[in-house]
Protein backbone atom coordinates (compact mmCIF):
# COMPACT_ATOMS: atom_id res chain seq x y z
CA UNK A 1 0.00 0.00 0.00
CA UNK A 2 3.48 2.31 1.36
CA UNK A 3 4.13 2.09 -2.80
CA UNK A 4 0.71 3.23 -4.32
CA UNK A 5 0.35 6.10 -1.92
CA UNK A 6 3.93 7.37 -2.75
CA UNK A 7 3.30 6.77 -6.27
CA UNK A 8 -0.26 8.95 -6.04
CA UNK A 9 1.96 11.35 -4.63
CA UNK A 10 4.66 12.03 -6.62
CA UNK A 11 1.86 12.20 -9.72
CA UNK A 12 0.23 15.06 -7.70
CA UNK A 13 3.97 17.15 -7.09
CA UNK A 14 4.17 16.77 -11.17
CA UNK A 15 1.18 17.93 -11.28
CA UNK A 16 1.49 20.87 -9.71
CA UNK A 17 5.03 21.24 -10.80
CA UNK A 18 3.68 21.58 -14.46
CA UNK A 19 0.54 24.25 -13.64
CA UNK A 20 3.18 26.40 -11.83
CA UNK A 21 5.47 25.89 -14.69
CA UNK A 22 2.64 27.17 -17.36
CA UNK A 23 1.60 29.68 -15.09
CA UNK A 24 5.33 30.87 -14.93
CA UNK A 25 5.65 31.04 -18.40
CA UNK A 26 2.09 33.17 -19.20
CA UNK A 27 2.96 35.53 -16.58
CA UNK A 28 6.23 35.75 -18.33
CA UNK A 29 4.29 36.30 -21.63
CA UNK A 30 2.37 38.65 -20.36
CA UNK A 31 5.55 40.66 -18.91
CA UNK A 32 6.56 40.64 -22.32
CA UNK A 33 3.70 41.95 -23.60
CA UNK A 34 3.56 44.81 -21.46
CA UNK A 35 7.47 45.39 -22.20
CA UNK A 36 6.27 46.02 -25.79
CA UNK A 37 3.45 48.35 -25.56
CA UNK A 38 0.60 45.77 -26.02
CA UNK A 39 -0.38 46.72 -22.70
CA UNK A 40 -3.66 48.98 -22.00
CA UNK A 41 -1.52 51.30 -19.65
CA UNK A 42 -1.47 54.99 -19.32
CA UNK A 43 -4.40 57.14 -18.86
CA UNK A 44 -7.11 59.21 -20.98
CA UNK A 45 -7.66 62.45 -20.27
CA UNK A 46 -10.61 64.96 -21.38
CA UNK A 47 -9.93 67.09 -24.11
CA UNK A 48 -7.10 65.64 -25.67
CA UNK A 49 -6.17 62.36 -27.54
CA UNK A 50 -2.43 62.98 -27.66
CA UNK A 51 -0.61 59.56 -27.34
CA UNK A 52 -3.91 57.62 -26.97
CA UNK A 53 -4.56 54.11 -28.95
CA UNK A 54 -8.92 53.79 -28.06
CA UNK A 55 -8.54 50.63 -28.62
CA UNK A 56 -6.51 50.53 -25.70
CA UNK A 57 -9.05 51.69 -23.63
CA UNK A 58 -12.38 49.89 -24.12
CA UNK A 59 -13.81 51.00 -21.15
CA UNK A 60 -14.09 54.61 -22.64
CA UNK A 61 -14.13 54.31 -26.61
CA UNK A 62 -16.42 51.53 -26.44
CA UNK A 63 -19.12 53.52 -25.09
CA UNK A 64 -20.33 56.86 -27.01
CA UNK A 65 -22.02 58.39 -23.93
CA UNK A 66 -18.66 57.60 -21.86
CA UNK A 67 -16.12 59.15 -24.70
CA UNK A 68 -18.34 62.00 -25.37
CA UNK A 69 -17.77 62.85 -21.04
CA UNK A 70 -14.39 62.38 -22.06
CA UNK A 71 -15.04 65.47 -25.35
CA UNK A 72 -14.37 62.99 -27.60
CA UNK A 73 -16.23 62.07 -30.74
CA UNK A 74 -16.14 59.40 -33.60
CA UNK A 75 -16.61 60.81 -36.99
CA UNK A 76 -17.85 59.09 -39.60
CA UNK A 77 -14.85 57.22 -40.70
CA UNK A 78 -14.79 55.78 -37.42
CA UNK A 79 -11.61 57.93 -36.40
CA UNK A 80 -11.90 59.90 -32.84
CA UNK A 81 -11.30 63.24 -32.14
CA UNK A 82 -12.02 66.12 -29.80
CA UNK A 83 -14.89 67.84 -29.39
CA UNK A 84 -14.40 71.97 -30.50
CA UNK A 85 -16.16 73.34 -27.59
CA UNK A 86 -14.08 70.59 -25.39
CA UNK A 87 -12.67 72.32 -22.15
CA UNK A 88 -10.58 70.87 -19.43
Amino acid sequence: MGGIMSGKKACVTLAVAAVLGMLTAASAAAKDRDDHGMERSGSVRPCSLDGVNPSHHPEIFGSAATAQSFGFFQAADRTWHVRPDCRR
